[in-house]
């Protein structure tokens, strides 16, 4: 279906506004990058009123016990995060292998951890916290190349910018459609795989329930499945912003589980492993995003952002899968 007038115009200015920022940003020195989000993260929170008002839905279900002015100023912070991973991901033409070391720090073994890949194959799990695109690249420059997962834009004409940020380190994107066959390949053949663990699915799509912050969310699970079937390690990522626009890049000890650990146990695992970094720094994560966009049928509205829809396909898949044992992930 052809896009309408208006969306077609506003489609093609975005595409002159990430040519423009393209072409720029790696011409500026980092310092200048790094003021500049915090400003445009500032621009973007007053001017995003539905994220906005997203992210206060959000936050005021998990911090209930937080006054309003608290959960804006973090919702400020978020989006001013998120635009300095992104302003860093345009930037990121400038990071070379031999240079990558000055912006992103690291106590990771390298030879390590590859010979971990090689042994195992190994899936890269991030959460849209912090700053993961450059914990994805730093992990390329430690010589692991991955095959990594990436959201397709509402407007195809943006995919090749943020492609092409993701893939200096050696990476290849691939999109999410398909791209379960693609990993799983990957990971039997010892390779690395990269992706989110975040991401809210429709009940119908490769989707499992976990419980996230007390509440029910349809997430992939994917991760799960290159456990099962792909015999892979998830070797999870922080990746830290420092005050002085550098990164800090955790390679955690990948997870392990019991033989005998189903879909939604290993999902619900990885989401354990992530939440408390959440609670702990909630300005790092991405609140915008809808992550409860169903809720059970038999549940109080008011415990679910008012956005939240009731599915009985998401009720079905509640009912199809018995709840995750605690526990059942720990450093490996």
């Amino acid at each position: 279906m052809q896009p309408s007038i208006w969306k077609a115009l506003r489609y093609r200015l975005e595409w002159l506004g990430c040519t423009a920022l393209a072409g720029l940003i790696p011409l500026l020195p980092h310092r200048v990058c790094l003021a500049l989000a915090h400003g445009l993260g500032w621009l973007a929170y007053h001017v995003d009123a539905r994220g906005r008002h997203v992210s206060m839905a959000n936050l005021t279900c998990v911090f209930p016990e937080r006054s309003e002015a608290e959960r804006r100023l973090i919702v400020l912070r978020s989006y001013q995060n998120f635009a300095r991973s992104t302003m860093d991901l345009f930037w990121s033409r400038r990071l070379t292998q031999q240079n990558w070391r000055r912006f992103i720090e690291t106590d990771a073994d390298a030879e390590k951890l590859q010979e971990e890949v090689k042994a195992h194959g190994a899936a890269f799990l991030c959460i849209h916290w912090g700053h993961f695109e450059w914990a994805s690249l730093g992990v390329g420059f430690m010589g692991v190349s991955a095959r990594i997962v990436t959201e397709a834009f509402k407007n195809p004409r943006l995919n090749a910018f943020f492609s092409k940020g993701r893939a200096v380190s050696g990476h290849v994107t691939i999109p999410r459609e398909n791209a379960m066959i693609s990993l799983l390949k990957t990971v039997k053949r010892k390779g690395a795989a990269g992706l989110l663990v975040d991401l809210t699915l429709r009940p119908d799509q490769a989707a499992v329930p976990i419980t996230a912050f007390g509440r029910k969310m349809s997430v992939t699970f994917l991760e799960s499945l290159l456990v099962q079937r792909g015999k892979g390690h998830l070797i999870p990522l922080d990746g830290i912003p420092l005050p002085d626009g550098r990164c800090r890049l955790v390679v955690n000890p990948s997870l392990k589980f019991p033989p005998n650990a189903s879909l939604q146990e290993i999902a619900q695992a990885c989401w354990d492993f992530f939440e408390p970094r959440i609670l702990e720094r909630p300005d790092l994560y991405m609140w915008a995003y809808k992550h409860f966009r169903y809720r059970p049928m038999n549940a109080d509205p008011s415990f679910y952002p008012a956005y939240a829809n009731v599915s009985p396909a998401f009720d079905e898949m509640l009912e199809a899968f018995s709840e995750p044992k605690p526990g059942s992930a720990v450093p490996r």
